[in-house]
């Protein structure tokens, strides 16, 4: 089976800087890029709970344009920066995105991501519907 790179409607691979797919389709599986919680322009919002509804909606919108949802995900990683500051609030938004059965989750606490201001990038698997 082909890999296929896979963008969101408006995204194309000239309009990605660094030299990576939002998604690749793989043997039945979707491999996603992390998401951090930036805007378009690339600013990143102060409010931790706007940055990881932005990221979450960031890979809803991935998701979408390989014909997938939340529901097809299978696993996740998050990476945090001051994880025990932020968790209860990130998994109050998290639990507004993901249904049962629930993916498998590791969350990983770092000490920087590369966004300046980033607090969290999150990862995922899903099944290929």
């Amino acid at each position: 089976m082909t890999q296929r790179a896979i963008y969101p409607a408006g995204l194309s691979a000239g309009d990605v800087p660094m030299k990576l797919s939002p998604a690749i389709l793989s043997h039945g599986h979707l491999f996603l890029t992390g998401m951090t919680g930036s805007l378009p322009g690339g600013a990143m919002p102060d409010d931790p709970q706007a940055q990881f509804r932005f990221a979450f909606d960031k890979i809803s919108n991935v998701l979408s344009a390989a014909g997938a949802s939340f529901a097809d995900v299978i696993e996740m990683t998050t990476y945090h920066v001051d994880l025990h500051q932020h968790f209860d609030t990130f998994e109050a938004v998290h639990a507004t995105y993901v249904t049962a059965p629930y993916p498998a989750w590791t969350a990983v606490e770092v000490s920087a991501l590369r966004r300046p201001g980033a607090l969290v990038e999150i990862r995922v698997i899903a099944q290929a519907p």
